[in-house]
Formats: C-alpha cells, structure tokens, sequence
C-alpha cells in the first residue's frame, strides 16, 4: 500500500488550518492532476484510492494532495539527480534552484494548483 501520510496528525499536530481553504471537490481535482503529475515520473502509479474511485481508502482528497505531492516532489528530485552530470549540480538544482523557484511562485502569488 502506497504511503498516506497517515502519521501527520501525529506528527505535526493540529494547530488549525492556514492551508488554502478549498471544498472537498476542489480538493479532488487537485489530488487528480497531482497524481497524473506523479504517475508521469514515478516508477509505480499511485493508486486509484480518491473518493469514489475503485480502491477508495476512505482518506480525504485534501491528505491524497499532501502526501501525492510529497511523492510527486520526491520524484521530481530523483528526476534531477538522474540528469545531473556530477552530484553538486543535483543539490544546486535541487536546493538552490527549487528555493528560488517557489521563492517566485510564492511573490508572484501564482496558483499553486490548475483551476
């Protein structure tokens, strides 16, 4: 069985939501573009476990968006350290280069999701 964070409560706590503030639906829509996101450069596709789908396993959209994310995440940086010709060109891209990307998404105040 694919990770589904289920130890966030644990671990983090919960300390109210500062998160975006979406509807469950809305939630669903972006759980799926994140795991077509992910089955695009992840070795094993995440599994069909949302709301309603065929192997639904009863957690929300929003925690598939989290934890989907951080494979998708995870993947992104096993992509980078696939085409990097020398390990310091991987942990430039994978920290200097991602820190400077999400530094703009966030000034830009870019969608972090499709609409």
């Amino acid at each position: 069985m694919h990770d589904h964070g289920d130890d966030f409560g644990a671990w983090c706590g919960d300390h109210g939501s500062t998160g975006a503030h979406r509807t469950e639906e809305e939630w669903l829509g972006v759980a799926r573009y994140v795991r077509h996101a992910a089955n695009k450069i992840l070795p094993e596709p995440l599994p069909l476990c949302l709301p309603g789908e065929p192997q639904e396993c009863g957690r929300t959209a929003q925690q598939h968006v989290m934890a989907w994310g951080a494979a998708l995440k995870a993947g992104a940086q096993s992509v980078i350290e696939d085409a990097a010709p020398a390990p310091a060109h991987a942990a430039f891209a994978g920290s200097v280069l991602y820190q400077r990307s999400l530094d703009e998404m966030r000034t830009q105040g870019a969608p972090r999701t499709p609409a």
